[in-house]
């Protein structure tokens, strides 16, 4: 089960949460159910040319403050 980053729309608290299935979120502050999903900030380690280690961050890039919805949104 993933868990999630989500932002109520009503209050505009920012929460995780463990999804189960087709569940939907509530928000935890004021119980409203309309929330949009987050783009999760991740790091990750690649092998780069040569073999040497590259390490990269979405919140050290340009897409850390990024509000698209996917990368395909955004351009970059």
């Amino acid at each position: 089960m993933p868990i999630y980053e989500y932002q109520c729309k009503k209050c505009g608290h920012e929460f995780e949460q463990l999804v189960f299935g087709q569940e939907a979120p509530k928000c935890p502050t004021c119980g409203g159910a309309k929330v949009c999903r987050l783009m999760s900030c991740c790091g990750f380690i690649s092998k780069g040319a040569g073999g040497q280690t590259v390490s990269a961050s979405a919140g050290s890039s340009s897409c850390g403050g990024c509000s698209a919805s996917s990368c395909a949104g955004c351009g970059h």
